[in-house]
């Protein structure tokens, strides 16, 4: 373990039970990353890249292994394991998630929906609206505030999301096919605009993309095939 990883896995192992046995997934993923990392992940599909993250993001549990985020091991069999509430606390201040479809509600405002993680703690400040709209502004939708999701177009509702994703400054940035649902022009400005904030934020961005045009613009490049993970 380097001192300086903020998200250790180890052994990370997924397995689903079949009528003939087992289905294997992932087989002892390790992976060490210290706060700043950006990492794409390719693979064929039903390679299980959604599994892996939904299991990064406590949203899914290891059959065996470990992820410790922050120092904490939020899935961890110990005495101290964290409970259900406690879990999904530590999921909303620590990660942030950004789907292939947006998942906007459609009732909201972009500035509202970027506020929407803030209700599950002490509810929106005047510090959370402050930094909603400075992120929004970061990634050129000031004039859109007001606006509902059903006025924007693709690439600017996934930028909402993004902007929703990063509220609560959180070390660990998820991005599950971000651009897949984009045209070229809207997908490469996503692209850049989660590679320049998740410098900025100096968070951890795990990325898995079909995309190759996406992936070779990340610093690191990993394939998960076969169960396996390793760095192309």
């Amino acid at each position: 373990m380097t001192a300086a990883a903020a998200l250790i896995i180890r052994g990370l192992t997924k397995t689903y039970p079949t009528p003939d046995g087992e289905l294997r997934i992932l087989e002892g993923v390790n992976l060490e990353l210290p706060r700043g990392s950006a990492i794409a992940i390719i693979g064929p599909s039903g390679a299980g890249k959604s599994t892996l993250l939904y299991m990064l993001g406590a949203l899914d549990t290891p059959t065996q292994g470990t992820i410790t985020l922050l120092g904490e091991d939020p899935q961890g069999m110990n005495p101290h394991a964290m409970n259900p509430t406690e879990q999904a606390a530590f999921r909303n201040w620590h990660v942030g998630f950004v789907f292939q479809d947006h998942h906007l509600l459609p009732q909201c405002s972009v500035l509202e929906n970027v506020l929407i993680p803030t209700l599950a703690g002490a509810g929106v400040t005047a510090e959370m609206e402050t930094r909603a709209r400075h992120l929004l502004d970061r990634v050129g939708l000031s004039s859109r505030l007001d606006h509902l999701p059903a006025k924007l177009s693709g690439g600017e509702r996934q930028r909402v999301a993004v902007c929703r994703a990063l509220i609560h400054q959180p070390a660990l940035l998820l991005a599950d096919e971000p651009t897949g649902n984009l045209d070229r022009a809207s997908a490469e400005a996503v692209g850049t605009l989660l590679l320049e904030l998740q410098r900025e934020q100096n968070t951890i961005l795990i990325c898995v993309t079909h995309s190759l045009e996406l992936a070779n613009r990340f610093p690191r490049k990993f394939e998960l095939r076969d169960g396996h993970l390793n760095e192309v």
